[in-house]
């Protein structure tokens, strides 16, 4: 599969762009972390269900969706034995 949000054209702008996307990666889990409950959901519904951006944006990241989700799971668990985000 092509990476369609890479654009750079030097081995710098292209590390540039995949730490753009790893923040954006961050910046949901910590939305889904610790955001008001309205972004919490949001976020979740993106990093669990979502198929087609979500993906790309990991890819565009330099992570694996699938382990990255696992991880991610692992953690919803751990912290809430019910396995929901509160």
């Amino acid at each position: 599969m092509p990476n369609l949000f890479t654009t750079a054209t030097t081995e710098q702008d292209a590390q540039v762009e995949k730490r753009l996307w790893q923040a954006v990666v961050v910046s949901t889990i910590q939305e889904w972390i610790s955001g008001p409950l309205r972004y919490k959901r949001i976020a979740e519904e993106y990093l669990f269900q979502d198929r087609s951006d979500f993906p790309l944006v990991c890819q565009s990241a330099g992570l694996d969706v699938d382990s990255l989700r696992q991880k991610l799971i692992r953690l919803r668990t751990h912290s809430n034995p019910l396995g929901k985000v509160a």
